[in-house]
């Protein structure tokens, strides 16, 4: 992940949850210290976040609808799963997502 993705990812998030996302939000939700997590997500918006913190973003990201859900938490195309009830499958996933980055950001 790129710092501009990072920074659009930040937009995404908030546009998904109803409020924007502060540097501060994103520190939150990467599990960094409130002493200078706020600095470390602007130094990473610039040289991108790596290892661990990056693929957490990648799972928070599916809390936007602009993200892909990634194949490992893809249970909405199997063949045991209805094809008409699948949408309401995968908005009821994003929906948990959304309330798990809430929670994160207090």
């Amino acid at each position: 992940m790129t710092g501009a993705e990072l920074k659009k990812l930040r937009a995404h998030l908030g546009e998904a949850i109803g409020r924007p996302l502060s540097v501060a939000d994103m520190a939150k939700l990467c599990g960094l210290p409130a002493t200078d997590g706020a600095d470390t997500i602007r130094k990473w918006e610039v040289t991108g976040p790596t290892g661990p913190v990056a693929e957490l973003l990648r799972i928070l990201a599916m809390a936007s609808d602009r993200y892909p859900i990634l194949e490992m938490f893809n249970v909405f195309d199997r063949h045991d799963v209805p094809v008409k009830d699948r949408p309401a499958r995968r908005q009821a996933f994003r929906e948990q997502m959304r309330g798990d980055v809430r929670r994160r950001i207090g």
